[in-house]
């Protein structure tokens, strides 16, 4: 210690030796890699070690346990590598979440694993205007349906989750459908600065954009239908129809009584307060309030999705954001056909707010379907109704879009 050039001396040769074994690591995962992913593995975690916060180690390790065919060690690599992130201010960079989402791909799943292999989804990034990262993914075939953002999405997690599965095996069925997980939200930035119905717009603006589509309908549920109407109004050259579900006209900051807002006020503080919490109390809260008819397997993927989707900090700026929304002004501008349902005893929006926005727009079919659940379940009776309703609209549109002298998708 009384010797500080030979402790200089240490320090500048603990870094030379750091970069060699680096180096190393680096040249024997690369012989290795292609041929024997299995034989890298060990190597590539040991890298991966060394540098917890380097995206590119982290992501080649995701890959080679996938190679190996190791895929529950590769989904368990990337959960505990986002924590470590998250716990230090950080969050996985794009090749670790590129990595991550190609797991999807692989042909050798665990029983558990995603779902979307079936159907050869394909998940891609994009930028919206301000240079925010963008996830989205197209799944299916045929004519394309874009399904507009909402809160708490997640590109690869609804595919095995019972709340969401059925709506995406259904939708693929006779579909391209082409969905997004929203800025600060699922697979997308979760640093994005900016949040507000324009920014929310302009993410869909820029998945459409990226997938070269020409004419299109667009799905909008929840918070989904506002972004819907305003990217309709602002490409009518482009949407061919709107489905919207659960959707308002209003957020509940503009909507609610004051009593209505001192609630979603006190909610706000149990998200950013329980939220990422390994018990899932506090989001319990929320799933009864989306999904009341839900089944305790239904209730444990919501309260997952929830964590998975979003962090305590991104979950509140999101629920103020959307708070905001105000499309009153929008709605008498839809120049497309539109086909407007909602839940008669949905807890999160109420009915009067989905009768407020087929009001508002021209010609616009309501259909009201028997239910309490924001979010509709497989095993509920309003589910065919919904998808009856929507398969006959789309249909329809579909032969307009035929017919001599219209714009073909």
């Amino acid at each position: 210690e009384d010797a500080p050039e030979f402790q200089g001396w240490c320090v500048a040769e603990r870094e030379r030796f750091g970069r060699i074994e680096r180096e190393l690591l680096d040249r024997i995962i690369h012989r290795l890699g292609d041929d024997d992913p299995d034989a890298a593995v060990p190597y590539a975690q040991r890298r991966a070690r060394l540098d917890p916060h380097d995206d590119a180690s982290q992501a080649r390790l995701v890959t080679l346990l996938a190679a190996a065919g190791r895929l529950r060690e590769a989904d368990a690599h990337y959960r505990v590598q986002r924590r470590w992130l998250e716990a230090h201010g950080g969050r996985p960079g794009a090749e670790l979440v590129r990595a991550w989402a190609g797991l999807s791909r692989g042909t050798a799943h665990a029983a558990d694993a995603d779902a979307s292999a079936g159907v050869g989804q394909e998940v891609r990034f994009c930028r919206s205007r301000d240079g925010t990262s963008i996830a989205y993914a197209t799944a299916g075939s045929g004519l394309p349906l874009v399904k507009a953002a909402h809160w708490l999405s997640h590109l690869e997690y609804e595919w095995r989750s019972p709340v969401w599965r059925h709506w995406l095996s259904e939708l693929t069925r006779d579909h391209r459908l082409v969905r997004y997980d929203q800025r600060a939200n699922g697979l997308s930035d979760w640093a994005a600065e900016s949040l507000s119905l324009e920014a929310f717009v302009d993410d869909l603006d820029a998945v459409v954009e990226a997938e070269g589509l020409r004419r299109y309908p667009v799905l909008g549920v929840s918070q989904g239908a506002a972004i819907a109407v305003a990217h309709a109004v602002r490409h009518p050259d482009r949407v061919s129809g709107l489905v919207l579900y659960g959707g308002f006209v209003l957020g509940w900051r503009r909507r609610g009584r004051p009593q209505d807002v001192e609630v979603r006020n006190a909610m706000v503080k149990l998200m950013l307060h329980g939220w990422g919490r390994e018990n899932a109390a506090f989001r319990q809260l929320f799933t009864s309030l989306f999904c009341p008819g839900a089944t305790l397997d239904q209730m444990q993927a919501f309260n997952e999705l929830q964590r998975e989707s979003a962090s305590p900090e991104n979950a509140v700026r999101l629920s103020e954001a959307v708070g905001e929304f105000d499309v009153s002004s929008l709605l008498p501008r839809v120049r497309v056909p539109t086909l407007v349902l909602h839940a008669r005893g949905d807890a999160v929006i109420p009915f009067e707010q989905g009768r407020r926005l087929a009001a508002g727009i021209p010609g616009a079919r309501f259909v009201p379907v028997d239910g309490t659940n924001h979010i509709l379940l497989e095993h509920e009776p309003a589910w065919p109704t919904f998808l009856r309703e929507v398969r006959a609209f789309l249909a329809s549109v579909a032969r307009d879009e035929a017919a001599p002298g219209a714009t073909a998708p």
